[in-house]
C-alpha cells in the first residue's frame, strides 16, 4: 500500500460504515446495492485496490479513485518474531508513527492495536510513555491495522486486544465506531474484543453505558495505593478503590467478569502482602487476574523480572483465595512486542518524510 502525496489528503473509505459508504454514493439509485458490495470487498475481502472490485461498474470505480483512498496506512517497518509474531510500524503517509502486533495461537489469531501515538499516561513500567504523547487515532487508522494484519495472516483473525500504544478510554468515540465497524462490517464478535485501560475512571462508566458485551480490562499492577502511586500516575487521580467499583459497576452493566492485569516487577508488586490484598479487593465479584512477568524495558527505575519463585508464590495465594488467575503467554520478545515493550526501534518515534520514506518497506 503507497500513499501518494495528493492521495494521502483524501477521505478513505475504511473507517466508514455501510450505511456511511451508502450516504457518500449520494442519490444514486443503485446506492444501498453498491454500499454493501463497497464495504465486502473492504472489509470481508479486505481488498484495497478498486479496480479489483469487478462487480463495480467502471465509471463508479474510476470515480472513488480520484474522491478517496480505500486504506489510511501504510507500513514502514515489519518486524517477525521466531515464534510466529508479526510487528508493524505503520504511518498515515505523515511524520507519526505507531505498531500493532500480529499474535497467532494454535486455536486462534489475535492482534493487538493501538488506540493513539504515542501514549500521555506515564507508566514507568512501559516503553510507550517514553516518547510522549502525539495524537488520537481516527477510526479509519484503527481498523486499518487489524485490515494490514489481517493481510498477513492465512488464518482469519478472531480476536482483538486494545493493548497497544495509548490509553484507549481517552480517544473513546474513535474507539467505540471502531468497535461497533469491525462488528458489524468485519464480522467479529464482540466478545472476542478485549480494551485496556489504567483506570479512567469517567471513561470506564461512558463505556459501561454503551452496554457492548466486550471484556474491559484494567492495568491494575498493585492493589496498595502506595505502590501504584509510584508506578501510574492515574493513581493520584483515581486510586485503587474507586477505580475497582468502576470496574465493579461495568461488570454489573455488562455481565463480563472483571479482568485485572498484574504486572510482577521483583520486589516491588510480586510480594506476598499484595497478593493477600488483591484477591481480598475483588472477593465476591466475577473476575480473572492475569499475570504478566515484566518484560525489560529501560527505564530510570531499574526494574527487574520476577524470580519463577515469586511468581509461582503470587499465584499459589491468588488460587488458594478462589481467584481465577492465568499467565500471560510472554511472544514476540525479540522484536520487542511484549506487554510494555511497545516502543519504535528507530531513530524516533516522529519521524520526518525522509526518514520515514528511507525506511525498509514489508513486502
Amino acid at each position: 500500500m503507497k500513499i501518494g502525496e495528493n492521495q494521502e489528503k483524501l477521505p478513505c473509505l475504511i473507517g466508514l460504515s455501510q450505511k456511511e459508504i451508502q450516504a457518500v454514493l449520494g442519490e444514486r439509485s443503485d446506492a444501498s446495492m453498491r454500499s454493501k458490495q463497497l464495504a465486502w470487498h473492504l472489509y470481508r475481502r479486505h481488498e484495497t485496490n478498486l479496480q479489483a472490485m469487478g462487480d463495480l461498474p467502471q465509471a463508479l470505480r474510476d470515480e472513488l479513485e480520484l474522491c478517496f483512498r480505500t486504506h489510511p496506512l501504510e507500513t514502514a517497518v515489519r518486524k517477525q518474531s521466531t515464534d510466529g509474531v508479526d510487528k508493524l510500524l505503520v504511518h498515515r503517509g505523515d511524520n507519526q508513527v505507531f505498531e500493532c502486533v500480529l499474535l497467532p495461537y494454535e486455536d486462534r489469531v489475535s492482534c493487538c492495536l493501538s488506540s493513539q501515538v504515542g501514549c500521555p499516561m506515564g507508566c514507568k513500567f512501559c516503553a510507550t510513555g517514553l516518547g510522549g504523547f502525539q495524537r488520537n487515532l481516527d477510526v479509519s487508522e484503527i481498523v486499518g491495522q487489524y485490515l494490514m494484519l489481517q493481510q498477513l495472516s492465512e488464518r482469519r483473525i478472531s480476536h482483538v486486544v486494545f493493548m497497544g500504544m495509548g490509553e484507549p478510554l481517552l480517544n473513546l468515540p474513535n474507539l467505540i465506531k471502531a468497535m461497533r465497524i469491525l462488528h458489524d462490517e468485519v464480522g467479529l464478535s464482540y466478545r472476542h474484543i478485549t480494551v485496556s485501560t489504567v483506570g479512567i475512571v469517567p471513561q470506564i462508566e461512558k463505556l459501561a453505558e454503551e452496554k457492548l458485551p466486550i471484556h474491559l480490562a484494567l492495568s491494575l499492577h498493585s492493589p496498595l495505593d502506595e505502590v501504584r502511586d509510584r508506578l501510574m500516575p492515574v493513581n493520584h487521580r483515581w486510586p485503587v478503590q474507586e477505580v475497582f467499583n468502576a470496574m465493579r459497576e461495568y461488570q454489573q452493566a455488562t455481565g463480563r467478569k472483571i479482568t485485572l492485569e498484574y504486572l510482577l516487577i521483583r520486589d516491588v508488586t510480586d510480594t506476598p502482602d499484595q497478593a493477600k490484598a488483591l484477591a481480598k479487593l475483588i472477593r465476591g465479584v466475577p473476575n480473572v487476574v492475569n499475570l504478566i512477568p515484566f518484560n525489560y524495558v529501560d527505564t530510570e527505575q531499574g526494574f527487574a523480572r520476577p524470580t519463577r519463585q515469586a511468581v509461582r508464590q503470587f499465584r499459589q495465594i491468588l488460587e488458594q483465595a478462589g481467584v481465577n488467575v492465568s499467565e500471560r503467554m510472554e511472544r514476540g520478545h525479540d522484536i520487542a512486542a511484549a506487554c510494555g515493550q511497545l516502543a519504535g526501534q528507530h531513530t524516533g518515534r516522529i519521524m520526518n518524510r525522509a526518514s520515514v520514506a528511507d525506511l525498509p518497506v514489508a513486502r
